[in-house]
């Protein structure tokens, strides 16, 4: 539980860190307006509650996936491969960001 409240101030750190740089607001932003377009989707369309939807955007979108939310109308899974196309890419750009931020930071420390 340590280990995991240290990575846990140590990535909020590199978030915010990383706030001001214009390549990762960006990312932000288009990060944060799929998963909106996903929760309205989902909840819309698949009739999920929006907490449903939210988590289902985002379990799809790190590409862990969900063993108890699915879409069921044809329309929403054709919405959902072209939803995983665009937003993988954007979701693992923002993820890989923050992780090089903290990885920089780590190596700094080490050297002081």
């Amino acid at each position: 539980m340590i280990s995991f409240i240290l990575t846990l101030r140590r990535m909020l750190k590199a978030f915010f860190q990383l706030i001001k740089d214009k390549e990762f607001q960006v990312l932000l932003g288009l990060t944060a307006v799929i998963l909106l377009s996903g929760t309205i989707f989902y909840s819309t369309v698949e009739g999920f509650t929006v907490v449903d939807a939210l988590y289902f955007s985002v379990a799809t979108l790190t590409t862990v996936g969900s063993a108890t939310l699915e879409p069921v109308t044809d329309f929403g899974k054709i919405f959902t491969i072209l939803y995983m196309i665009t937003g993988i890419g954007v979701m693992l750009s923002l993820i890989v960001k923050v992780s090089l931020q903290m990885r920089n930071k780590k190596k700094q420390a080490d050297l002081k």
